[in-house]
């Protein structure tokens, strides 16, 4: 499945924006020969699996110029490369503790010529600062998450929605996010017919998450 697919959902793009999306294939496969972040049959997939996927969140959330989103174990640069292509003016911290996977997201950042996107090898706990949102594709369990991620939203919202975390996730989510009164859980597949999200969802905690 090629670029094309994100016109569908994001037909508002500009010229830039549509080069950069078309630059992500052939960067990641270059890069990925070299240093493997990304599976074969994902890379084969990368616009739905990888793209589409992250920018679901833009499909919720719009960041506003000057906001600061925390991308959290980022792996290659996933939801955090894709959402800094569509919000230029939005500035995205990237962090793995995996140094060879950020190593890639510098890679692919320059060769985008992306100039709001900072990369950082490390912990979270260790990232210094507050964020307006914080964004993650299903690296821990919710608990486990929100206590890496303890202090680091800024209490002060400049969006219409509260400050927190976005985090995409599959499958059955009751019990992990049973304590959570203010949580809210969205079904990807209201939003893309692709079969690949039908049990995909978005999870909104805003961050006061203990009602």
């Amino acid at each position: 499945m090629d670029y094309t697919i994100i016109y569908k959902y994001f037909p508002d793009l500009t010229d830039l924006q549509k080069q950069q999306f078309e630059k992500l294939q052939h960067l990641y496969q270059d890069w990925n020969i070299k240093i493997n972040v990304v599976s074969r049959k994902d890379i084969d997939e990368l616009y739905l699996r990888h793209v589409l996927h992250s920018l679901a969140i833009a499909k919720f959330q719009k960041f506003n110029p000057g906001a600061e989103v925390l991308d959290v174990g980022t792996g290659g640069g996933f939801p955090g490369i894709p959402l800094a292509i569509l919000f230029p003016e939005t500035h995205f911290t990237l962090v793995d503790a995996i140094g060879k996977k950020i190593k890639v997201v510098q890679e692919v950042v320059a060769g985008l010529e992306i100039e709001n996107v900072t990369a950082v090898n490390s912990r979270v706990e260790e990232v210094k600062g507050q964020f307006d949102f914080i964004v993650s594709r299903a690296v821990a369990a919710m608990p486990t998450f929100t206590h890496w991620v303890k202090g680091k939203i800024k209490k002060k919202s400049e969006h219409d929605r509260k400050n927190g975390i976005l985090y995409l996730k599959g499958g059955d989510l009751e019990e992990e996010l049973k304590e959570y009164r203010t949580v809210e859980i969205y079904n990807l597949s209201e939003i893309f017919e692709e079969e690949f999200f039908e049990t995909k969802k978005l999870v909104y905690l805003p961050v006061k998450f203990k009602g």
